[in-house]
């Protein structure tokens, strides 16, 4: 992996990741393919919308339908019949949501399937292994992410943890070949033990670097706290990963304060949910003021729902609980994504990303 940064600054950074899989133009979104499928899409229907990069998880893959059966049919690239990059979740935020069924020790976690309750074991080891046989492009290195409201003597504990880890991903990986590693900074919300992260994971040999353990309970200020303090810290010559992060306006954030990357399930989870993004606010096309609205979801979107179907159809489908409702939505808030993060790297490149900004938030929130 090369990482060649083009407007280098402070905040707003445009740049360029070159994989194997192709190249991919920063700042970046990337839509979840979790189980090795954006939901609701196939994959010619997400090739159509343009990302350069989506997410698949390594929780997920190895318990379902294995690590093995991937590897027999050529990875993951094979399997979903992706030819772009992909970037896996090393699997520890999955296990340490499983609180009730998971065991920490310095080794790794001990955890029970949320399908079967079979027994599974995972190590920063195990981690990048899986990883590597998976195929992907950019594998995370496997950390603990704390919950929100950890007393700070038990997120230091998980901090040193995450820092040993890391050094173990590391060592696991061994020769990148074609598969990169990013670390992962900690801290919850605190300002010191953050700078530490930095200080610890930039370090090591790691490709790019990632802000984690944001998004997990606290409030939009504390998040956009830690995120404003962290990301300036983080190397600059190494993309820097906000995951898990969000909305139109956190990306925006995100980007102001120096982020390249992010991922989110908000597109997909909304459209399912009948709440889509448009250039004018959002749409909960489920409200009865759209049932003979025979306008465009959104006019300045050119996707194929916005060009093909009404207002008035849409609402028919989802109130229907038609699959077509979750296909249309979901391909029109996946490209509203795509397209506002092209929107932002011409703004950066024109030294306009203020103004951009500015006239992108009083259109979503007049």
């Amino acid at each position: 992996m090369r990482f060649t940064l083009q407007k280098p600054g402070g905040s707003a950074r445009r740049g360029q990741i070159s994989t194997a899989h192709g190249t991919i133009e920063t700042p970046v979104f990337m839509p979840v393919g979790t189980l090795a499928s954006v939901k609701s899409l196939t994959t010619d229907q997400l090739a159509r919308l343009g990302p350069e990069i989506i997410l698949n998880n390594t929780y997920h893959l190895m318990l379902r339908p294995g690590i093995d059966l991937i590897e027999q049919l050529g990875g993951v690239h094979r399997f979903q019949s992706w030819e772009r990059a992909i970037l896996s979740d090393s699997g520890g935020f999955q296990v340490f949501s499983l609180s009730k069924i998971r065991k920490v020790r310095e080794e790794g976690v001990e955890f029970r399937s949320h399908i079967d309750g079979s027994a599974h074991f995972l190590s920063p080891e195990r981690s990048i292994e899986i990883q590597r046989r998976m195929g992907v492009d950019i594998a995370m290195a496997f950390d603990e992410c704390p919950p929100y409201g950890w007393s700070r003597p038990e997120i230091e504990q998980s901090l040193d943890r995450t820092h040993r880890w890391a050094r173990r991903s590391v060592t696991a990986l061994g020769e990148k070949g074609r598969t990169s590693l990013f670390g992962i900074v900690q801290g919850g919300v605190h300002h010191d033990l953050r700078k530490r992260s930095v200080e610890e994971i930039g370090a090591l040999d790691f490709d790019g670097v990632a802000i984690g353990g944001v998004a997990v309970g606290e409030s939009k200020e504390e998040m956009l706290d830690i995120m404003r303090f962290t990301a300036p810290l983080l190397p600059e010559d190494r993309p820097r990963y906000l995951m898990g992060v969000g909305t139109p306006e956190d990306l925006l954030d995100g980007v102001e304060a120096g982020i390249d990357m992010f991922d989110c399930v908000m597109p997909t989870r909304n459209a399912r949910n009948g709440s889509l993004f448009t250039s004018e606010g959002k749409v909960s096309i489920r409200n009865a003021q759209y049932a003979a609205d025979a306008g465009p979801l959104d006019p300045g979107c050119s996707c194929l729902t916005c060009s093909t179907v009404s207002r008035a159809y849409l609402r028919h489908l989802f109130m229907n609980d038609e699959i077509a409702a979750h296909v249309y939505n979901t391909i029109h808030n996946v490209s509203f994504y795509l397209d506002l993060m092209r929107g932002i790297r011409q703004a950066i490149e024109s030294d306009s990303f203020a103004a951009f900004r500015a006239a992108f938030l009083s259109r979503i929130n007049p």
